[in-house]
């Protein structure tokens, strides 16, 4: 099977196709035009350059989140319009798993924390262990003030490495922290190969959801409200789904 994953939910804009070996071909782009100015081209020129039709995805892979509100609106109804258009399920991924999987053998014994800059001075971040096969979440997705964060690492007192661009956002106040290390800027964002790398494990395993049935997760109660003012300007279409 063939999985397109779509990876939005930060400032880089990214996608990838992948099989039952692993990623086949990627893009992405952390700067430049917006996400809906780049996403659906990336798609095209992935497709071209690598000899794939689109007719032959058996799934389309989403970042749902937590993340940037109109990139990861982007990348959900994007997703939904492929996926409703060829008649294949779709498979959601968290993009706080989506960061802190690559860092499993790098972190060692240490924990992981996966920080994403969810702007307005707040954070989104989780906890991770690496385990044979990959990462074990061992904390609820949460946001946060960067100096909650810094308390929730003091008081935790063990040896952390943390990643992502809000790690690196506030790398000076993280640095201060006995025992923790920031991750470089160049693995700042979650992958869209790791995505499809995800992905398909889950695909095979049938671990799907209809397009009506994605939603993002968001952590901010003011960009559900967002959603519910958009819904009552439509019309009263279906609201995203409030988490956390």
């Amino acid at each position: 099977m063939i999985v397109l994953g779509l990876d939005t939910a930060t400032p880089q804009v990214g996608c990838a196709l992948g099989d039952n070996e692993g990623p086949m071909a990627s893009f992405q782009l952390s700067r430049g035009r917006r996400h809906a100015e780049t996403l659906v081209p990336a798609i095209d020129f992935l497709c071209r350059q690598s000899g794939i039709d689109l007719g032959d995805v058996g799934a389309v892979a989403v970042d749902i989140g937590p993340g940037l509100f109109t990139g990861l609106r982007v990348g959900v109804a994007t997703g939904k319009a492929l996926a409703s258009a060829l008649r294949i399920p779709m498979v959601g991924l968290v993009s706080l798993d989506v960061l802190a999987y690559p860092h499993r053998r790098v972190a060692r014994d240490r924990l992981i924390a996966s920080v994403i800059d969810a702007r307005r001075g707040e954070v989104f971040w989780a906890w991770y262990r690496a385990v044979p096969g990959g990462v074990q979440r061992i904390t609820g997705y949460t946001v946060s003030s960067p100096d909650d964060l810094v308390a929730e690492l003091v008081a935790l007192g063990e040896s952390t490495l943390t990643v992502g661009d809000g790690a690196w956002r506030y790398r000076q106040d993280l640095a201060k922290v006995e025992h923790t290390e920031v991750g470089e800027p160049g693995a700042a964002f979650p992958s869209a190969a790791v995505l499809v790398e995800l992905a398909h494990p889950m695909a095979v395993r049938e671990e799907f959801v209809t397009p009506g049935e994605l939603a993002p997760l968001y952590l901010r109660q003011a960009d559900v409200r967002i959603n519910w003012d958009e819904r009552d300007h439509r019309g009263g279409q279906t609201p995203v789904r409030e988490a956390g």
